[in-house]
């Protein structure tokens, strides 16, 4: 019997001996990483809580602005300034940026708050829309293919419902994707010429061979409409308060 026992401890010396461990030690490296990334995804996201407001002049971005975070409604004027508030739903809040929709400073505006940018609302003049199409594609394609909006959930924000010559936001997004096609297809001839510094800048829209559709990229793009001056803006609200 003591034989028995013996031989049987010596051949469980033996298989804990034969054990390889490196696909255990592997396995614990491969979850710490794992981990590790999630944590510091998760503390990105975190500081993320911004909504840009940004367009063209004379959209209606700081009347909604105002409307937003002071409940009223402004003058009329032209910002040549962001205006940054807080946007307060009960206990939660963001700050909401209006960037202003001038050409010689939207830019530079919008590259100093797009790193933290959890929204982006793009708003159009729906009186205007046919007239400034060009102007207000291109202004949006540069926005939809940076590479810092990638995260950011996107409104197209049709202002101005009030007025008997709207359009309806419908006809809005298939204008805007007729034109978004106009306006890849120009970029992508021009990105053929530069270097690959400038190529690595933004990111080209929609899938190759197909016509643009705001399907096809990665933001979640929603399109509502709203009047400031009627206050009709619960939509936009809504918007808001499910990311905050």
């Amino acid at each position: 019997m003591d034989k028995l026992n013996q031989n049987a401890r010596e051949k469980k010396e033996i298989k804990l001996d034969n054990i390889d461990v490196t696909p255990i030690l592997a396995a614990l490296i491969v979850g710490f990483i794992a981990v590790a990334l999630f944590v510091i995804f998760r503390r990105r996201s975190a500081t993320r809580r911004d909504f840009l407001l940004t367009g063209l002049t004379e959209a209606g971005k700081s009347a909604l602005f105002m409307q937003l975070v002071h409940n009223k409604f402004p003058d009329t004027f032209t910002s040549m300034k962001e205006n940054v508030g807080e946007y307060r739903s009960g206990h939660v809040s963001g700050r909401l940026v209006d960037i202003p929709g001038h050409y010689r400073v939207r830019d530079k505006c919008f590259e100093r708050y797009k790193h933290n940018a959890k929204g982006i609302i793009f708003v159009v003049d729906s009186v205007t829309i046919q007239k400034d199409i060009r102007d207000v594609a291109d202004t949006l394609y540069t926005i939809l293919a940076d590479s810092a909006t990638q995260p950011c959930s996107v409104l197209i924000l049709c202002n101005k419902q009030d007025l008997t010559t709207a359009k309806s936001s419908q006809v809005i997004k298939s204008l805007l994707e007729k034109e978004l096609n106009i306006v890849r297809d120009t970029r992508s001839r021009k990105l053929q010429s530069v270097g690959d510094d400038e190529l690595n800048k933004s990111i080209t829209l929609g899938k190759v061979g197909r016509d643009f559709e705001f399907s096809h990229i990665s933001q979640n793009v929603q399109f509502f409409e709203s009047s400031a001056k009627e206050k009709q803006l619960n939509d936009l609200r809504d918007w808001i308060d499910r990311m905050l």
